[in-house]
């Protein structure tokens, strides 16, 4: 839905010289146009005026002297640094730029008519007298000639495959009768034809098409050959073609004119000759002739050259110049240059630059040369507020395409309307007045502005057929004829409108650099008559003006970057230069095809993007991959080349930060990007809403409603309160409704009553219930904007989803229980946990009284709508759960349950008691507290029954705690619970319910076979038991604390209760209790157990102490001189790969595990095994890990891990020695004493004086990053790695920690130093 609209155009009558021009040709390194003649050819450059050079064809004898002579074809050969040019005389000349020389390359006698070149210079194909085509090297060396009428069809004649007759065929819409029709004789071409041979090329080179008049039918066929010469194909018989030719440069069509009766046609063919396609010229049958088709360079526009068939009164024809391009198949006519009547400014010669691709050259007869440079815009009401309507206006022909994209979105070529002008439209703008900017100005080729408004009559909104008018047309107000002197087409360019009779336009200044404005306003005499009423002239050619509707700021560019400001609301309007808030002068660094206003943080700025997609503010960078950018309201929005459109606030930003979030990529829920399809240009942006237009590069148009406009716009009706708006607009776009409440809840919470009045929808209202959750949406979903002020969430210790219920619930109970039930009803169901007893309860209520208020819901209605929310199983138990079997019914009836299932079930329920019922009930619905309660209430003859159920429930403490406990009932559940005890291994447990209810005797044996012989003691005498059992008793326990290493107690019960002093001294003994056995001993008078058992007893004490520190030294020692040695070899491995730069291996000590890999150890560690493993089986692992074989990885921490073992061992000896020391002086082992107090205190010492060696200090900070000058990039890389690893296990950290030695325990017996 673009335009062409004039950036500027250059004219230049400098260049005068004899005859008229005959061919064209731009020179691309300079820019320069080559112009020749009938009697030279000159090298002008258009922008000075000046000739670069000039050479005579006539003196060097290649053109007649009287001017008769004719140029047929002119190439500019950039590779040569030459022109070549040929004439119809058959001289192929060079003129050579730094010599001015011409050179005849090659001649032929029966002369030339055309000369085409390939577009890589390498090959040209010459067509001469004698109808043959000659092709040749860029070095003009022959390749082939053939003739241009040929026989044959060519290498791609098509196959006929035999399917019958063509009589037989099936013939589309024209029926059976064209199986009789004859095929037309074509008829020979028009007389105004020149005859000449027409060659075109494809744009790469590989085929070129020739149009020739056939000598038998004299009508015009199109032949296509390759760049061998070899014929390719043949055109169909086409009556009445034309001469015009021209190849897409970009495709594989051929445009060509073709006459028919009733109407003028471009064509188009393919390369195998076949029409494909065409649109119909805007001329009657015989108004004019089409005297070439110029394609430009990316083929996106086709320039149509015409002239008038019939001279007017003064015997002048006039011409035309129409530029067309394509859109979803639909060709438009964008622009139309009337070059009048005069034949001295008529053109001659017409093309396109092959550098810049909407550039125009034009050469009149009168010699005056005019350069057109266009651009592509897009024509769009510029209004900010809800009155502006989107309007876009496309130029086609005579008529301006109007779509009004805020009613309705149409895809071109179809539009809202269409207004109908009497010339062709050059040029559209809008009224720039707020609230009237749909308002529309249209520039026609005849110098005509016309004014459109909307209709301020009242209309029907319904026409007579009955549809409704969303879209009403803008109406012509007022035409104005401008009085501008226009000396070319198009001398009045870049029109703006700024006020109700202000018209602002560019033409060309004085100079051919500088530009003037014209301020247009209605002339005091006439009213339909714009004059120029001041005028500024502009030192440099202006290419845009661009207008900001909010501070009213008027901006030009011109063609170098430069930008000024016009001040036009003033008595005298001037331009100044642009500056920002410092005062320093900003321009764009290159040119821009596109401009914007805005006002960025503040300040006003001007946006650009030039042709190579770079997008600058003011002088600054911020992008260099946009395809098409818009500006409205607060928001920039842009597409980019790699499919994204973005949308950015610009209040919140800086231009740094434009430029910040235009390189980054986005995260996951950044709402201000999105994708869109490849090639998606920006049409216009809805103001005051989310939508953006978008068209595709085919031309069909897609609306996206863009995140961020619809949070932005969503964000402003909340805030204002406009609940309705807002629902609808999340409903319609899926937007999740909990961003109402999650935007600000404390308002949501305030103003409830509104937000229930504004929807008015009971099913709105259930919608909105349905959607909560507990997820923020504003800090997953829908993140606030940076810099927008954060809103607390209320600080509750219920739930978001329970807080919204039932604020909405008891909002709606207040208002209207009746009309809001089924939202009342929803709001109790969505609970976190569900109120489902309740809700059932209200449908049952209103079933019992229901409501007489017009509109209220009645319970089926409410039952039915519940049974939508919740699943009619759970909802028909949570209806037994409430024990109303009216309500069961009820649910049951509505559900798809078959009644000879539940009602022979709820029969057998209402024939029960009811405790037993509400039992049945319970243990149906797996409530088996609830049940176990209602059964302890159902009498004596259902306690067997409870009692099952509690075994089977394990219900022991709540059953225990629904009956007496001098009961029966709890007796049993007791002697139950205590079975169940014994069962899970909890015997003395066991043994104190049994106690406590009475049942000793198994209570004694719990006790016993638990070895809490204390109790058993006591139960033993309650019952009480004679001396003799007891006696047996207590020998028994003590057996069994003698196997659990339990002596004093072992001894206590043999000394008091089984009355044997000897076994109980023996026990003590053999426990090494040196000090009770000897108390004994001397209480019970049995001093002969000190020789016979005692003394002996203390010697093997002796031997086995010192025996197993003699082995616990040994260890440690040996331990020890091995993690020196493995310390040592680790070091050496770490150096050696800090050396060598070696692998990233960092580990718990940072090369430990690589260094024991790098030494040659066949062990490996992997626990990629172990990552989801139980705590116990986790434990063990690190077990195995820790693994004393030498070489294994863990080998040192293995080793530390034993020797703590080995001291923690050692040191809990000192309380055993210090017994056993004071025993032996006792008993006179002096000698034995000492050694055994010197050995220990030996060890003690030694494994003290080794704590520092084995854990030095610093181990725990071992992992601080290394760095220094022996450090490499590795090694650091390794040890910060190793910061960021997690925390080691709790093992490995105690490995770690150095063991805690008890010195403060007294050992030591002074006698014995």
């Amino acid at each position: 839905m673009r335009n062409l609209k004039l950036l500027k155009s250059l004219r230049s009558s400098e260049l005068q010289g004899p005859g008229s021009p005959q061919c064209l040709a731009v020179r691309a390194d300079t820019g320069s146009l080559l112009v020749a003649s009938h009697y030279s050819i000159t090298e002008y450059d258009p922008r000075t005026g000046q000739v670069v050079s000039e050479a005579s064809l006539t003196a060097e004898g290649f053109l007649p002297e009287d001017g008769s002579g004719t140029v047929v074809g002119l190439q500019d050969l950039a590779e040569l640094e030459s022109a070549c040019l040929a004439t119809a005389g058959g001289d192929v000349v060079l003129l050579h730029f730094n010599t001015c020389q011409l050179e005849c390359v090659g001649s032929v006698d029966s002369g030339l008519t055309s000369m085409s070149w390939s577009p890589d210079e390498e090959l040209v194909a010459l067509t001469t007298g004698q109808e043959t085509i000659i092709m040749m090297t860029k070095d003009f060396e022959p390749i082939t000639e053939v003739g241009i009428h040929q026989d044959d069809f060519g290498e791609g004649k098509f196959i006929t495959v035999g399917w019958g007759k063509k009589e037989t065929q099936f013939h589309g819409s024209e029926g059976k009768q064209a199986a009789q029709r004859k095929i037309q004789e074509v008829q020979p071409a028009a007389d105004w034809d020149d005859r000449r041979p027409r060659v075109t090329w494809r744009g790469d080179g590989q085929l070129f098409a020739v149009s020739a008049v056939c000598p038998l039918t004299g009508a015009r066929k199109v032949r296509v050959w390759n760049r061998e010469g070899v014929l390719q194909a043949t055109s169909e018989p086409i009556n009445g073609l034309e001469q015009a030719l021209c190849w897409k440069p970009s495709g594989s069509l051929i445009a060509s004119t073709q006459r028919h009766p009733n109407k003028h046609s471009v064509v188009f063919m393919e390369k195998n000759g076949l029409l494909h396609g065409d649109f119909t010229l805007p001329f009657s049958k015989d108004q004019a002739k089409v005297k070439d088709l110029l394609w430009n360079s990316d083929s996106t526009v086709l320039a149509v050259w015409l002239e008038d068939m019939t001279a007017g009164e003064d015997k002048q024809v006039n011409t035309y110049i129409q530029l067309w391009t394509v859109g979803n198949y639909h060709w438009y006519l964008k622009q139309s240059l009337d070059f009048g009547r005069d034949a001295q400014k008529a053109p001659v010669c017409v093309c396109w630059d092959p550098e810049r691709p909407l550039r125009l050259h034009v050469v009149t007869r009168g010699w005056t040369s005019i350069t057109y440079d266009w651009g592509w815009t897009t024509e769009r009401s510029p209004g900010l507020d809800a009155s502006d309507s989107a309007n876009v206006a496309v130029i086609d022909g005579d008529k301006v395409l109007v779509t009004a994209f805020r009613q309705c979105v149409v895809p071109p070529p179809m539009c809202s309307f269409e207004l109908q002008l009497a010339s062709p439209v050059n040029q559209v703008t809008f009224l720039c007045k707020p609230q009237r900017t749909n308002q529309l100005a249209a520039l026609t080729s005849d110098g005509q502005i016309s004014v459109y408004s909307q209709d301020s009559g009242e209309q029907d909104k319904k026409t007579a057929n009955g549809f409704r008018v969303v879209s009403r047309p803008l109406v012509l107000q007022k035409s104005f004829r401008v009085t501008v002197l226009q000396e070319e087409p198009l001398a009045l360019r870049q029109l703006l409108w700024l006020d109700d009779e202000l018209f602002v336009g560019v033409s060309s200044g004085l100079l051919p650099t500088s530009s003037t404005l014209l301020m247009l306003r209605p002339a005091h005499d006439a009213d339909d008559t714009l004059t120029v009423r001041s005028e500024i002239e502009v030192d440099g050619a202006v290419v845009s003006m661009v207008y900001c509707s909010q501070t009213g700021t008027v901006a030009l560019q011109l063609e170098d970057g430069q930008i000024r400001k016009m001040l036009w609301d003033c008595p005298e309007p001037s331009v100044e230069d642009w500056r920002d808030s410092s005062r320093c002068r900003i321009n764009f660094p290159v040119p821009c095809v596109q401009m914007a206003l805005c006002s960025i943080s503040g300040e006003e700025c001007l946006l650009g993007l030039t042709d190579r997609s770079h997008l600058y503010a003011g002088d600054t960078e911020l992008a260099s991959n946009i395809s098409s950018f818009a500006v409205c309201n607060d928001f920039l929005l842009i597409t980019t080349h790699s499919h994204t459109c973005r949308c950015l606030q610009l209040s919140t930003l800086s231009v740094k930060g434009l430029q910040a979030a235009l390189a980054s990529d986005g995260g996951q829920n950044d709402e201000t990007l999105r994708r869109v399809e490849r090639g998606s240009r920006i049409v216009t942006v809805v103001p005051q809403d989310s939508r953006v237009i978008l068209q595709m590069p085919r031309g069909n148009l897609e609306t996206v409603h863009h995140r961020a406009l619809v949070l932005a716009q969503l964000r402003k009706w909340l805030d204002g309160l406009r609940f309705r708006d807002a629902f609808e607009c999340m409903k319609k776009l899926r937007i999740n409704l909990n961003f109402i409440y999650d935007h600000n809840p404390k308002v949501f919470l305030d103003n409830i009553e509104t937000f229930i009045t504004q929807l008015d929808s009971i099913n709105h209202i259930n919608l909105f219930l349905t959607e909560l959750k507990e997820e923020d949406t504003t800090s997953s979903m829908y993140p606030r904007p940076e810099g927008s002020p954060v809103q607390n969430q209320p600080v509750s210790a219920q739930k978001k989803v329970d807080v919204v219920c039932d604020a909405l619930r008891s909002t709606m109970e207040s208002m209207g229980p009746n009309k809001f039930f089924l939202s009342i009803l929803t709001a109790h169901v969505k609970k976190t946990v569900p109120e489902l007893e309740i809700a059932l309860q209200k449908v049952h209520e209103l079933r019992v009284n229901p409501p007489e208020a017009p509109g209220a819901v009645s319970a089926e209605e409410a039952l039915k709508y519940l049974l939508f929310l919740v699943n009619v199983n759970d909802l028909y138990e949570h209806s037994l759960g409430t024990y109303d079997f009216d309500l069961v019914l009820m649910v049951a009836e509505k559900s798809q349950k078959d009644p000879k299932e539940y009602l022979p079930f709820l029969n057998m329920l209402k024939s029960l008691e009811p405790n037993y019922q509400r039992y049945t009930i319970d243990k149906h619905l797996k409530r088996y507290r609830k049940a176990l309660h209602h059964l302890s209430k159902c009498g004596e003859e259902r306690f067997p029954e409870a009692l099952q159920l509690v075994k089977e429930q394990k219900l022991f403490s709540e059953a225990l705690r629904l009956y007496t406990a001098d009961s029966a009932h709890y007796k049993a559940l007791s002697c139950a619970y205590a079975q169940h005890l014994v069962e899970q291994q909890q015997v003395e447990q066991a043994g104190l319910l049994l106690w406590r209810c009475g049942e000793l005797a198994s209570a004694l044996q719990a006790f016993a076979s638990s070895s809490s012989w204390r109790n058993a003691i006591c139960v033993a005498q309650q019952i009480p038991l004679p001396p003799d059992q007891l006696a047996l008793l207590a020998r028994d326990l003590a057996e069994k604390l003698t196997e659990q290493r339990r002596y004093s107690e072992a001894a206590l019960l043999l000394d008091q209760y089984a009355k044997d002093c000897e076994e109980a001294i023996l026990a003590l003994i053999t426990g090494a209790v040196w000090e009770e056995a000897l108390r004994l001993i001397y209480m019970h008078n049995r001093q002969d157990i000190t020789e016979t058992n005692l003394k002996p007893a203390l010697l093997e004490a002796v031997s086995t102490q010192t025996a197993f520190l003699e082995a616990q030294v040994a260890t440690f020692t040996r331990h020890r001189t091995r993690l020196a040695v493995v310390r040592e070899q680790k070091e050496k491995a770490r150096l050696d790969m800090l050396d060598e730069d070696g692998p990233d291996c960092p580990d718990a000590e940072l090369y430990s595990e690589a260094s024991s890999v790098m030494t040659g150890s066949k062990y490996s560690q992997s626990n990629s095994r172990i990552s989801s493993r139980s705590s116990k089986n986790r434990r063990k692992a690190e077990r195995k890990k820790l693994s004393l074989k030498e070489g294994s990885p863990m080998e040192d921490r293995a080793l530390m891990y034993a020797l703590g073992e080995i001291i923690t061992t050692v040191d809990k000896m000192r309380e055993e020695v210090h017994g056993l020391l004071k025993a032996l002086v006792l008993f006179q082992f002096d000698k034995q004493a000492e050694k055994l107090q010197l050995a220990y205190e030996e060890a003690l010492q030694m494994m003290e004086a080794a704590v520092p060696e084995v854990w030095p200090e610093g181990l725990q900070n071992s992992q601080a990053p290394l760095t220094g000058p022996n450090s490499t990039a590795n090694s650091i890389m390794a040890s910060f790695q190793q910061q960021q690893r997690p925390a080691a296990s709790q093992q490995a950290a105690e490995v770690l920690m150095p063991p805690k030695m008890r010195n403060g325990v007294k050992w030591k017996l002074t006698v014995l130093t």
